[in-house]
């Protein structure tokens, strides 16, 4: 059976009062504190992301971004999301986690501080018009009447050349409109995330970062984009969110055999410098880069050695969450204590 951990959905800040983390009871989520901040957690089985169908991801999906969405209703403006099925083993861990991460943490909570994020889908009402319009452009028919110089008919690889350029033609005037959208909302907005559209029929799927003062502001530019269009688009909004495609928590957990491996592979003391750690990589480089030793070249021995220097990278930045000190321990027992590495992805 699948070992039972504790799910990490966000973190917030403490400086709500205690009728708002009040509200979390009966909810099935919890607040983890340390120092000024808190990890908000429910206690469930683990999730292997990997080893789940598309259909049960989807399900967590929405699972967590529900809960995350209803803390922010009940009053947690500021709420970092978590990447999606973290979960930890026990309460220290997860603390351990708000501990190495606690500069960095409250350095974004200062980032998202009166912002939220506003999802903005827009499509073609009416596809098939838009098609139309495509066929009987000049282009496709300068290409038709070139085609039928010397045939009655089109071939099928004619009508293959014709799809290609329709294609284009399709794709360059819905990145015209999208880039009109995103024009005239960047101006209210700190930044813009694009995501991939689902298909030729959507023109884009983005994320704009604004302050929550600006939500009416944006709701009028969209307006005004729709009658600038005639109604020829459709607009999903949803928000306000938390700030999911700019700011969301994650956490690697490394593994100590690799990073002792990596000890030993750039014959390192036991207690090193980040400068040291890129001097030994650099040494031991040269005697495999391909581009340094075309005959001696030896790629696999190359591969190891960069993969080493990375993992050495990452455990050194792991290291200084959780001290300050200049030099970084390579001792065993002391290794153990520091393979919790925690980032923001923006």
């Amino acid at each position: 059976m699948t070992a039972k951990g504790i799910y990490i959905y966000g973190i917030v800040p403490n400086l709500y009062g205690p009728d708002i983390f009040r509200s979390l009871e009966g909810s099935g989520v919890y607040a983890i504190p340390f120092h000024n901040i808190s990890a908000i957690v429910s206690d469930r089985y683990e999730v292997k992301i990997e080893k789940l169908s598309r259909e049960s991801l989807g399900h967590l999906l929405v699972h967590h971004q529900k809960t995350v969405e209803e803390l922010q209703k009940k009053g947690f403006s500021m709420i970092i999301p978590m990447r999606l099925g973290k979960v930890m083993q026990t309460k220290q861990e997860v603390i351990r986690i708000l501990a190495n991460g606690f500069d960095l943490i409250m350095a974004t909570l200062g980032k998202i501080e009166n912002l939220i994020e506003i999802d903005l889908v827009a499509s073609w009402a009416d596809f098939t018009q838009i098609l139309h319009e495509m066929a009987t452009h000049p282009d496709i028919m300068a290409m038709k009447a070139e085609l039928l110089k010397n045939s009655d008919t089109l071939t099928q690889i004619d009508q293959v050349s014709i799809g290609m350029l329709v294609q284009k033609l399709l794709k360059g005037k819905n990145t015209a409109v999208e880039l009109n959208i995103q024009h005239q909302l960047s101006a209210i907005c700190k930044d813009i995330k694009v995501h991939e559209v689902m298909d030729d029929q959507m023109i884009t799927n983005s994320a704009f970062l604004i302050g929550h003062n600006k939500q009416e502001r944006f709701e009028q530019i969209v307006v005004s984009i729709d009658e600038e269009y005639q109604g020829k688009l459709n607009f999903k909004m949803v928000g306000p969110l938390p700030c999911y495609s700019f700011f969301t928590l994650d956490v690697d957990e490394l593994n100590p055999e690799q990073v002792f491996n990596a000890k030993a592979e750039l014959g390192l003391n036991d207690y090193t410098t980040e400068s040291e750690i890129k001097k030994a990589y650099l040494e031991k480089a040269k005697l495999f880069h391909p581009d340094m030793q075309l005959q001696n070249g030896d790629k696999e021995n190359f591969d190891r050695i960069n993969k080493a220097y990375h993992t050495l990278l990452n455990y050194s930045n792991a290291a200084r969450q959780s001290s300050k000190e200049e030099h970084i321990s390579l001792v065993k027992d002391e290794v153990i204590d520091n393979l919790i590495l925690v980032k923001i992805k923006e």
